[in-house]
């Protein structure tokens, strides 16, 4: 891949997912970075003034309770993480809501777990949410929830969980901030001839062995976890950029095409791997049937599926499950993410989307399946 191609990936990038660790965040651990989190909040305001659509994901409530609480390194039981976690998010919280306000960015805090993004129907009501704030022009600023979190159910470090945010909102981009450079063939301290990866494609194995090692005293991540997170990331499309947080300027110069960094680059087209992960469903928990007009719109014109163009809903599935779209032969011809449980569907089936209120007590999205949710089987 050629410097012009590389550069383009970011430059052409309208949803960016950003990732701080905790290193950077709370300046090795003696407390909130002020000025980097002023700084960081500066540039994804102008991003967000030229047009982009940012998120943040961002480590510090642990590193920030520790500090709050006096703990000079990091508990290893469950609850005493959940406690600095508590502590600190409140003080994370306020820092990115000042900052973000100070320069004319609305900000929401939203905190997760792996159980909100491995349920179906909690996995669609996080994207609706973030999706809704984005549209709105409001900053999402991301966190796991340390203060509930299991060791069943926890991401891990946040690098796993940018890089699920980043599938879950469909982004063009991923870009980690570190207290690195970026990816080096090897670790430069102890190898003099290690050399800079400028770009590679993500999920090569190759990157896995020269990103082995654990991360800082402060964090959970290292570079590998960055690695596999790129990997992730790349699934849906996303392409990921590891550079160095304190680099002057970085999200902006990044936007604008410059190479800072190591850049992986996603091999599948964003809109081919949502599509293919629809079309791979082995097992389907239902169906809706459609009428004539409605199989022409989606066949003919790539429509939205719209609830008045559905005659009859089989099986019992929820808002989130992959479901199987046939024609009045009974033959299927699509499928496509049910935006409504079976039994909503039921309801609301021939009718137009202005009686939904009237039917469901809410209205939400107007089509059963998005055209961006859909893909064509014959």
């Amino acid at each position: 891949m050629t410097t012009e191609s590389t550069s383009l990936v970011l430059r052409d990038a309208r949803r960016i997912v950003i990732k701080v660790g905790s290193s950077l965040v709370t300046n090795e651990g003696r407390g909130l970075d002020e000025a980097a989190i002023g700084e960081w909040c500066r540039q994804m305001s102008l991003l967000v003034q030229g047009g982009r659509e940012v998120i943040m994901v961002s480590s510090g409530a642990i590193a920030e309770g520790m500090k709050r609480l006096g703990w000079s390194s990091r508990p290893h039981e469950i609850h005493e993480l959940q406690a600095a976690a508590a502590v600190g998010q409140m003080g994370l919280a306020q820092m990115y809501e000042t900052k973000l306000r100070e320069n004319g960015l609305r900000s929401a805090q939203v905190l997760l777990t792996h159980a909100d993004l491995a349920d179906r129907e909690r996995y669609l009501n996080a994207r609706s949410t973030l999706l809704t704030l984005l549209k709105l022009g409001v900053v999402p600023v991301i966190n796991e929830n340390d203060t509930v979190v299991t060791e069943e159910i926890k991401f891990g470090d946040n690098d796993t969980l940018s890089a699920l945010v980043a599938n879950l909102v469909e982004a063009d981009a991923l870009v980690i901030l570190t207290d690195q450079k970026g990816l080096y063939s090897a670790d430069p301290r102890k190898q003099p001839t290690a050399h800079f990866v400028h770009s590679a494609k993500a999920g090569d194995p190759a990157l896995e062995a020269m990103a082995g090692g654990a991360g800082s005293s402060i964090g959970r991540g290292g570079m590998l976890t960055k690695i596999l997170a790129a990997k992730r990331a790349a699934g849906s499309g996303a392409s990921t950029v590891i550079a160095w947080g304190r680099e002057p300027d970085a999200l902006l110069r990044l936007s604008q095409g410059e190479t800072i960094g190591t850049l992986l680059v996603a091999q599948t087209q964003k809109t081919q791997a949502r599509k293919q992960w629809i079309a791979d469903h082995l097992q389907l928990r239902g169906s809706v049937t459609l009428d004539a007009g409605a199989v022409a719109k989606l066949r003919e014109e790539g429509k939205s599926l719209l609830p008045i163009g559905m005659t009859a809903v089989d099986g019992d599935f929820s808002r989130g499950d992959v479901i199987a779209i046939r024609d009045a032969a009974g033959v299927e011809m699509a499928r496509g993410l049910a935006n409504y449980a079976s039994a909503e569907a039921r309801l609301i089936c021939r009718k137009p989307s202005s009686e939904f209120e009237k039917l469901l007590g809410y209205t939400a999205e107007p089509e059963m399946v998005h055209r961006d949710n859909l893909v064509l089987t014959r």
